[in-house]
């Protein structure tokens, strides 16, 4: 199950995004928002990024206007790591190297075509584990208050 979640300025790239979930046979649950008026991206982005940290949900797509805000909102619940990203390269790393679980893109920023190729990049990659998973670890360790060196 795909966790997805937007502001109000990604009504119409989050239309591409369930097009791209539909043709890829992967079930979704949409947090919102559904309406175009003004809204706060932080609660969408959480209620996302709350499914996924508990296994409601494997991975998120998050949508706002540059990306970076829901990002940062939904990299605030322990557990997820989520990628802004503006081109498929850095979703590819982001989940053979970090194994994000979320990953977010900016309508205002990323067109329609662009936005689908990073996100079926980030949906199809897998985690390459190895070196990676010390490292993943690492931020474990770090959410939880523990000193690392």
């Amino acid at each position: 199950m795909i966790a997805l979640a937007n502001d109000h300025t990604a009504l119409e790239l989050k239309k591409e995004v369930i097009g791209l979930l539909e043709e890829m046979a992967l079930p979704f649950k949409d947090f919102g928002t559904h309406q175009p008026e003004r809204c706060d991206y932080p609660l969408y982005g959480i209620r996302a990024a709350r499914a996924v940290a508990s296994g409601e949900c494997d991975r998120g797509i998050l949508i706002c206007g540059t990306g970076f805000g829901i990002s940062l909102a939904a990299n605030k619940i322990a557990g997820i790591r989520c990628c802004l990203c503006s081109e498929p390269y850095t979703a590819l790393m982001s989940r053979l190297h970090n194994d994000t679980n979320m990953i977010a893109v900016g309508a205002r920023v990323v067109g329609s075509e662009l936005a689908k190729m990073i996100i079926k990049t980030f949906l199809t990659t897998p985690f390459e584990g190895g070196r990676h998973s010390r490292r993943i670890a690492m931020i474990h360790a770090a959410e939880r208050g523990e000193m690392i060196e």
